[in-house]
């Protein structure tokens, strides 16, 4: 398939790195972290589809004998999506909500999970028990009680809401964010003076 500068994108990598930022109907990214991203096959289909508007266009196109078509760069949903009110019980938002680091040293890196009371003192795997901890300051814990282990969680565990995981997520922007889609992304934080 050419695209407008007669090169094939079949033969450049260009398309995978010209995915769609998704936004629901209010205009605010599906999601923050990870980002809310389709490949451009995907942003097609739904146009297609007539599921979503184009808000924004790359320089690319593709092409077929009968049609030509630039590459959505930032698409809308025509039907609004409700968020999830509680986000799910999982490893990677324990780790977002505690903005992936420890939570007894700080570190960043081998992060697994912990539970500040210990299973084998009754302690439970909710929201409210578990933390992120790097590997050597889990080791270390072992079993014990923090009082005991003299450690002790820099934030107490809570279960978050969307929008905090949110918040979070918008700390931890994504290495690449296009031009266009700079509009509709963090557009509801509070401006610096």
């Amino acid at each position: 398939m050419p695209n407008r500068s007669g090169e094939s994108l079949d033969d450049c990598s260009l398309p995978q790195a010209l995915p769609a930022l998704v936004l629901n109907a209010d205009y605010r990214p599906l999601s923050y972290y990870p980002l809310s991203l389709w490949s451009w096959q995907d942003a097609i289909k739904a146009v297609f589809l007539d599921r979503v508007n184009i808000i924004a266009e790359y320089e690319h196109s593709v092409s077929s004998p009968s049609f030509s078509m630039r590459l959505p760069s930032v698409v809308c949903l025509k039907t609004y999506v409700q968020p999830s009110r509680n986000p799910a019980f999982t490893r990677f938002n324990v780790f977002l909500r505690d903005r992936f680091e420890c939570q007894y040293c700080g570190a960043h890196d081998d992060l697994t999970f912990d539970h500040v009371i210990p299973r084998a003192h009754g302690g439970e795997t909710t929201w409210e028990n578990v933390v992120a901890a790097c590997s050597p300051c889990n080791l270390r814990k072992g079993s014990k009680l923090p009082k005991q282990a003299s450690m002790f969680p820099a934030q107490k565990p809570y279960q978050p809401t969307v929008q905090d995981l949110h918040n979070n997520g918008r700390l931890f922007p994504p290495n690449y964010l296009h031009d266009s889609w700079l509009d509709y992304l963090y557009w509801d934080t509070e401006l610096q003076p």
